[in-house]
């Protein structure tokens, strides 16, 4: 077998004997019982729930306090230029899960009808092949109970959590799914807290093979459905001035911090900090639903739009990644890249190989500091507003709101905020993105896209 440079130079010869050591396809993953030292490292990747590009103090948010994600940041590596799969959460998460964007994705949108098929090779099937353990806890939404899209179906060990969308909007629910079983909640058990215990009784419980964690929190998002923030209280903000519905999203928020702060303690507390790369992100832009306004703590930081559209503040997202001793300490990284990136980036790191013809690109040269890979393009696709679209090319963004609509082109160096309309400045340019909204999808019978001119082949 014959090793990639850029593995050689991003892990060294101690990792290497996990991947050089095997003879064929069978051995692709380290046997359980390798020493630490020659395991590939345990990844751990964190997803908030409508968490905006400003509700973190490392990207600027004022009021909300976020230590332990802050001090996370200082550990780490701070990306300014990442993006989530979609602007809604199933979608997103899709892309995340199979390394595919919205124009070739199975999912694209939140309908529970249409589920991840048994033929899609999502992140958890590439690890737990290269001999990793898998739990996702949380909120799933890539498939109903008994269909293919169960996590224990597409490369799971272990599931705790929601299932169906809809019933992760009560946070407060009356049961949950362990594995493929509907268990009994404890009245009055506010899930976000029940994810966490499982998600710390589950790093505990790992011995001598590498782990993969997927802890899809579902905060701060809103009970849509009740039309109110779910929130075991306000604390520390219930002295505030602030609206009821503002001071239970900030209380949610530190309650996330808190307990991403508690992982991290756990890790080093069982002396696996060091080998351990975690991830904290979110699916989409901030959401102005249980009474919130999104304005009031300037959720979406200096970035036009939120949740449910395609401009900047609707996919642009925080992203911190920590790797003691292997990440520097308090990097800041401009780093263009989405979340469909972080299956390839997986794959390397487990020294497994990714799926062929997937969108994404491995970014960790991106994560320990060295050159980088870029896109040609970034694209989206967005249907519950009829069909929107918008792509990405080194600086220019460019957005199509409705089919026949024109196409809005912005200038992302100059203006981040998405406030100066260039198409007829630069005519070329947005004949360019035009060309790239035609060739950058395949159309899917399951979001037709009405007849639009971009979404013919």
């Amino acid at each position: 077998m014959v090793m990639p440079n850029r593995w050689r130079a991003s892990f060294g010869p101690h990792l290497l004997l996990a991947v050089l050591g095997g003879a064929g396809p069978a051995a692709a993953g380290p046997p359980p019982d390798l020493p630490a030292a020659a395991r590939p490292p345990n990844i751990v990747f964190i997803l908030a729930d409508d968490l905006g590009y400003g509700h973190l103090g490392c990207y600027g948010q004022t009021r909300i306090r976020t230590p332990r994600l802050d001090r996370m940041a200082a550990e780490g590596v701070r990306f300014t230029q990442v993006y989530a799969g979609s602007t809604v959460c199933a979608p997103s998460r899709a892309s995340l899960m199979t390394g595919l964007h919205q124009g070739h994705a199975v999912i694209r949108g939140n309908s529970p009808r249409v589920p991840l098929r048994a033929e899609d090779v999502t992140v958890a099937e590439v690890l737990r092949r290269a001999g990793y353990r898998t739990a996702a806890i949380g909120k799933w939404g890539l498939g109903e109970p008994g269909t293919s899209g169960i996590p224990t179906r597409q490369g799971f060990d272990r599931w705790f959590g929601y299932l169906n969308q809809q019933h992760a909007h009560d946070s407060f629910p009356d049961y949950l799914w362990s594995d493929e079983q509907r268990v009994a909640v404890r009245k009055g058990a506010f899930s976000h807290d029940l994810f966490t215990d499982e998600a710390l009784q589950f790093v505990r419980g790992q011995r001598g093979r590498p782990f993969f964690l997927y802890l899809a929190y579902t905060i701060p998002h809103a009970n849509s459905t009740a039309r109110r923030m779910d929130s075991p209280g306000d604390a520390p903000y219930q002295g505030e001035p602030w609206p009821a519905p503002e001071k239970a999203l900030a209380a949610l928020v530190t309650r996330m911090d808190t307990d991403v702060g508690r992982l991290l303690d756990l890790l080093r507390t069982l002396g696996i900090d060091r080998d351990t790369v975690v991830f904290f992100t979110s699916d989409n832009g901030p959401h102005r639903e249980g009474g919130v306004d999104p304005a009031f703590h300037r959720a979406s930081g200096p970035l036009r739009g939120i949740k449910r559209d395609l401009y900047e503040g609707g996919i642009r997202v925080p992203m911190i990644v920590r790797w003691p001793g292997r990440i520097a300490a308090a990097r800041v990284s401009d780093q263009v890249w989405a979340l469909w990136d972080f299956l390839p980036t997986a794959a390397e790191l487990a020294g497994a190989a990714a799926p062929a013809g997937i969108d994404g690109l491995s970014m960790v040269p991106a994560l320990l500091g060295r050159p980088q890979q870029n896109h040609e393009y970034l694209y989206w696709e967005f249907f519950e507003q009829g069909f929107q679209q918008a792509v990405r090319a080194d600086r220019w963004k460019a957005v199509r709101t409705a089919p026949g609509r024109p196409l809005e082109l912005f200038d992302l160096a100059a203006d981040p905020g998405e406030t100066v309309e260039l198409a007829a400045r630069h005519p070329d340019v947005a004949a360019g993105m035009e060309e790239i909204l035609r060739k950058a999808r395949t159309e899917s019978p399951d979001w037709p896209t009405r007849g639009s001119p971009a979404g013919r082949p």
